[in-house]
């Protein structure tokens, strides 16, 4: 069953993000069971990302060894697992 991921990333700037997009958006796309990415900016000036993957381990597993070793220093974005019970990406 696919997992959806919403991270929410405090601090973030469209500059930034954009940057590390630049730099990461073709592995992930190719990485074994992503699905989908979608991102923008919160309304207390932070950055949101929602990512569906095949499974909770696929996202975990890319996360892990291609988001976080990149990640700036103090910056932890705080991940929240759901379940998908249908997803039509069309």
């Amino acid at each position: 069953m696919a997992i959806l991921i919403i991270a929410e990333v405090e601090g973030q700037t469209p500059e930034k993000y954009d940057a590390m997009l630049a730099q990461m958006g073709e592995p992930m796309r190719k990485a074994k069971g992503f699905i989908s990415h979608l991102a923008g900016p919160t309304e207390d000036g932070g950055w949101r990302v929602i990512e569906v993957w095949e499974t909770k381990e696929d996202a975990t597993r890319w996360f892990a060894e291609a988001v976080h070793p990149h990640l700036p220093p103090g910056v932890k974005p705080r991940r929240v697992f759901h379940q998908v019970h249908a997803f039509d990406g069309g």
